[in-house]
């Protein structure tokens, strides 16, 4: 077939505002009036802390996206629209959008209840299964995850959303609290076991182990110091004008959050504590944290396993998990990340397109793609685009080759010769998603020793 398989392994949805009453348990409607207060709060904050970048270099196109193309974070028919129009054969869906917000599950929320957190993560996963469930071969649905403090009730939420054919979940510790232990702790065994025998994949996203409440502050004080520059005001318009005035602190924290070592650390520890050996079939994907860390990290590992392999749970070497259970969701993928294809392994790496965020490929998913896998051979980039996702996630891949035909990218399109992506579009990429930044590679080793030998410590094995 000359035309790819695309997907996707990064998007948003969120539930409309007037549908929380619907899909909330009415016990927690008492707290809907401070949700919806809060929820005034974050998309201003997070709009013209997004807007510091992507402002300065605006092209028409994306502009006009993001003022009207967003409704498909709720509207299936909308997003299957935009998903033919980007050549999209299917995409892992995840919440988590600053227009609409989420009940009390998400780490931007303030601190509320865990039975609030637990039931709000029930209502979105119910809203998603509604809206999406007519078109799963398309909409590979990442289930919301509760606090996990009632190991029986968690349970029966994982076989919900596995009977309603959602691809995965998010991990445990997403959003934590005082009370979780290490994801190699015997306590999280029924979890994995379920996921395992249900083929539910588990999900960590930027942000990972974030403290409930954590993030909100943060989003107050942005909000009140551009409010302040702009003279009071929460027009949108007027607060991105003021846009400056969001501080250095502020601006270190965020990049702190989604750039966290924390969101590396389940990686580790499901490797080092032999989680793999006790469920071989469970699998891990590592979402919107980059990958141009993971060889070096890896080896860094594996030289840990090698020296201390007769205390550690592992009966093999982390690199060899990475290859077997594990899957790099390259959100806006990088110009470096491809260029370190074979280092990260092909058959790991799986594009994303982030759908609708300001800093993801949409709408220019074509063009991205064209600058990024220039020079990539045919049978790298249908594995990269598309043919390791049917593999990992056990897709049907005949449905998505029948659906492919019809409005999949051509492998010409793509690699093949032809116009050049134009340097004002590329400078874009990198304004909004950080497309041409230098690898990290090794840099970050320092960082992973503290939380590395805190886990270590537990297992039995000081370093």
């Amino acid at each position: 077939m000359d035309r790819l398989i695309l997907v996707s392994s990064d998007s948003h949805a969120g539930v409309p505002k007037e549908l929380w009453t619907h899909y909330l348990d009415k016990r927690y409607h008492d707290l809907l009036p401070r949700l919806r207060a809060d929820n005034e709060i974050y998309p201003r904050a997070i709009y013209v802390l997004s807007g510091r970048s992507v402002s300065s270099a605006p092209l028409p196109e994306q502009q006009e996206a993001h003022r009207s193309g967003w409704q498909g974070l709720y509207d299936p028919v909308l997003r299957l629209a935009d998903m033919d129009r980007e050549g999209i054969a299917a995409e892992l869906i995840y919440h988590g959008d600053f227009r609409l917000g989420d009940m009390f599950h998400n780490l931007t929320n303030n601190t509320y209840p865990l039975d609030a957190w637990d039931a709000g993560a029930r209502a979105w996963n119910r809203w998603a299964a509604d809206t999406f469930g007519f078109a799963m071969d398309r909409f590979l649905v990442t289930g919301a995850i509760g606090s996990c403090s009632d190991m029986d009730a968690t349970i029966k939420d994982l076989e919900w959303i596995a009977d309603h054919k959602f691809a995965g979940t998010y991990g445990p510790g997403y959003m934590r609290h005082a009370d979780m232990p290490a994801l190699f702790d015997e306590y999280w065994e029924p979890f994995w076991s379920v996921c395992e025998e249900r083929g539910i994949a588990i999900v960590v996203h930027a942000g990972f182990g974030t403290e409930q409440g954590a993030v909100f502050p943060q989003l107050q004080r942005i909000l009140n110091d551009v409010s302040k520059a702009a003279g009071g005001s929460t027009d949108l318009k007027v607060l991105a004008q003021h846009a400056d005035a969001i501080s250095e602190k502020s601006v270190a924290f965020f990049f702190e959050f989604v750039n966290s070592i924390k969101s590396r650390r389940p990686m580790w520890q499901m490797m080092l504590g032999g989680v793999f050996d006790r469920h071989p079939g469970l699998k891990l994907i590592l979402a919107e944290i980059r990958h141009d860390w993971i060889p070096a990290t890896l080896r860094h590992l594996d030289a840990i396993y090698d020296q201390h392999r007769a205390d550690l749970p592992a009966k093999r070497k982390p690199s060899e998990y990475w290859l077997s259970n594990c899957l790099a969701a390259a959100s806006f993928i990088h110009k470096a990340e491809v260029d370190m294809r074979h280092d990260i392994g092909v058959e790991t790496i799986l594009f994303g397109r982030d759908f609708p965020h300001p800093e993801g490929t949409w709408p220019n998913t074509k063009d991205w793609l064209r600058h990024a896998f220039a020079g990539v051979p045919e049978d790298e980039l249908r594995l990269m685009l598309g043919e390791n996702a049917v593999r990992f996630l056990g897709l049907d891949r005949a449905r998505l080759v029948e659906i492919a035909k019809r409005i999949g990218p051509t492998v010409e399109e793509i690699i093949g010769s032809g116009p050049e992506v134009p340097d004002e579009l590329v400078r874009n990429f990198d304004l909004r998603g950080h497309y041409l930044s230098p690898p990290e590679g090794g840099a970050r080793i320092a960082e992973v020793e503290r939380p590395l030998r805190e886990d270590l410590a537990r297992i039995g094995v000081n370093l």
